[in-house]
């Protein structure tokens, strides 16, 4: 069946892979590499027939993973980063570069090979970095905003690195071309802009009249792939194209049914992109070599991160962001097997500098998930070794912080309890990591103070100590978990309630002795239920009674599963005066 077995047989291992990935609670990515690994050319004893051709299906995840990325991300929300991406970027890649090809100096390279290996691992894995962000829950936080502009950048830089290092003998030949491709790109661009902000809004209206599922997504991803097809035609990559159209198509009516569609031919095609990355890796040739490769790895990787550090650090990025940017941004990226393979077929480069290459990048980027997520850990060690520096803080005065409500986190929920608490002028003072959601606040008036709320500096920035109650609205139940333990040790009699998504996090939290918590599937089926009663003409005695009791059996373990739920603090009115 050729292909299709292919496929199938890589589906099948990146299941597999990505089973034993979640039950030993790793990213999977992990997975599916290593059953790229163990699918490779020698360890699989031939069971993939045409790895060539997985490898192009294996693109179109990468496509689409930054399609549906450019619908997440719109331009406005990456400029307060564009110094960053567009300066700090060259000046990181250029440094990479040069310590680089330093070290293949001096394990006595050719001066051409030095900067070929340079020039590959200068980029970051784009697929990697945002698959890790997104496992981890931080995309939408500053750090992340920088690291996705830096990102853009360094895949716009993989034009010129394709025409200039296969010139590098003869440089002059190779920058009329670059100039050319520089022109080609920029018309692409602009005609993307002033055309596709028209044509492809009105496509998709038309499509929606038809009022057809299939055909929509088919017009979704039409559209991504096109468009990056066009990229690709005019020497820029095809993803970066993809990227494009999801810029475009994000100022549509539409975006978010896109976003919906695509996200699963995302994940299925994604899947595919990392298996066929781990069936790059030669474990014979890793055998062979490995204090080289052990050598380089760990070069490549505390250079880089180093310097993407400083470079955060260099355009005025402070607390946790140069930590984050190194810890994550350090790996070599998937442009290296693209690069690398040119250079292998211009004979600029020999297989035996691509194996390594391969193996560097593959350690590096498998490395990624297990290193970043150490960067809370590190930071909160950092925080506790030095004196506290002063928190960020808009529309508000310390001097305000006194009986007032604290609310862990400024999203959707969190935003809707400070529209209430601002309408009753009652006190209160939010904590928020996402710049967007920062920037909202300020514009809204609410009082906001920057910073990780399961960090004790900024919870006492926030003034716990004084305030009469906190309200935890954050949906990840780690992050959940370590406010309320943070804020515990701060003050022990302060009334928490909690948001809570699983039952393990409520039994979790009453173990840490919150007062109350709100379950928002829970809540929003009750309120479902009672307006159908309602609708039913029931007596509202017995539909309150009802109510009563699911929320006594659920939230049970909580009060030891006695009597309803306990009376909010005097100062504050109940939900039913809330209702009139």
């Amino acid at each position: 069946m050729g292909i299709a077995t292919d496929i199938a047989i890589v589906v099948l291992a990146g299941f597999l892979g990505g089973i034993v990935a979640q039950r030993l609670k790793q990213p999977l990515i992990l997975g599916y590499i290593a059953a790229g690994v163990v699918l490779g050319p020698v360890t699989g004893g031939g069971l993939i027939h045409d790895a060539h051709d997985l490898e192009l299906l294996a693109e179109i995840g990468v496509a689409l993973l930054l399609f549906a990325l450019g619908i997440e991300f719109s331009l406005k929300e990456l400029k307060p980063v564009r110094k960053v991406a567009l300066l700090g970027t060259v000046l990181q890649m250029l440094l990479t570069v040069a310590v680089a090809a330093g070290a293949g100096l001096v394990l006595g390279w050719p001066w051409t090979d030095a900067v070929w290996f340079g020039g590959c691992v200068s980029l970051s894995s784009t697929m990697v970095i945002l698959k890790t962000l997104q496992a981890q829950g931080r995309l939408g936080t500053l750090s992340s905003r920088v690291m996705i502009g830096m990102l853009l950048v360094q895949d716009l830089a993989v034009v010129p690195l394709l025409i200039l290092l296969p010139q590098l003998t003869d440089l002059r030949a190779g920058l009329p071309e670059l100039g050319w491709a520089l022109v080609r790109s920029t018309v692409f661009l602009a005609l993307m802009v002033l055309v596709g902000t028209r044509v492809i809004p009105w496509t998709l209206r038309k499509v929606t009249r038809w009022n057809s599922r299939e055909l929509f997504l088919i017009t979704v991803a039409g559209i991504a792939l096109g468009i990056g097809y066009g990229t690709y035609e005019v020497g820029l990559s095809f993803a970066f194209g993809a990227f494009v159209a999801g810029i475009v198509l994000s100022e549509s009516d539409h975006a978010h049914q896109a976003l919906s569609d695509i996200i699963p031919l995302r994940d299925v095609f994604g899947l595919l992109f990392f298996v066929s990355v781990g069936m790059l890796l030669d474990p014979e040739y890793v055998r062979g070599h490995l204090p080289l490769v052990l050598q380089l790895t760990v070069v490549v990787a505390l250079t880089k991160g180093l310097i993407c550090s400083g470079v955060g650090y260099a355009f005025g990025y402070r607390n946790v962001i140069p930590l984050a940017l190194g810890l994550t941004m350090f790996q070599a990226g998937e442009f290296a097997f693209v690069i690398g393979k040119v250079g292998v077929a211009t004979g600029s480069i020999s297989t035996d500098l691509y194996s390594l290459i391969m193996a560097v990048t593959l350690l590096t980027m498998f490395l990624t998930p297990f290193v970043s997520r150490a960067t809370a850990p590190i930071y909160g060690f950092i925080l506790r070794q030095r004196s506290a520096e002063p928190v960020q803080t808009i529309n508000i005065t310390r001097e305000e912080l006194h009986d007032h409500v604290v609310v862990a986190g400024a999203g959707r929920t969190g935003q809707a309890v400070a529209r209430v608490l601002k309408g009753m002028q009652l006190p209160f003072v939010t904590i928020e990591m996402d710049q967007h959601r920062l920037e909202t606040c300020r514009e809204n008036g609410v009082a906001v103070i920057y910073g990780d709320a399961s960090h004790p500096v900024v919870l006492e920035a926030a003034g716990l100590r004084r305030a009469c109650v906190l309200l935890v609205t954050t949906p990840a139940p780690i992050v959940t978990a370590s406010v309320i333990r943070n804020a515990r040790r701060l003050r022990e009699d302060l009334h928490v309630v909690a948001r809570v998504e699983t039952p393990a996090l409520l039994e979790e939290l009453h173990g840490m002795g919150i007062h109350a918590a709100v379950q928002p599937q829970m809540e929003a089926g009750l309120e479902l239920t009672r307006q159908a009663l309602v609708h039913l003409r029931l007596p509202e005695s017995r539909i309150k009674r009802f109510t009563d009791e699911m929320r006594c059996e659920f939230y049970g373990p909580m009060r030891g599963g006695a009597g309803p739920e306990p009376a909010p603090p005097e100062s504050f009115p109940t939900p039913e005066e809330d209702h009139r």
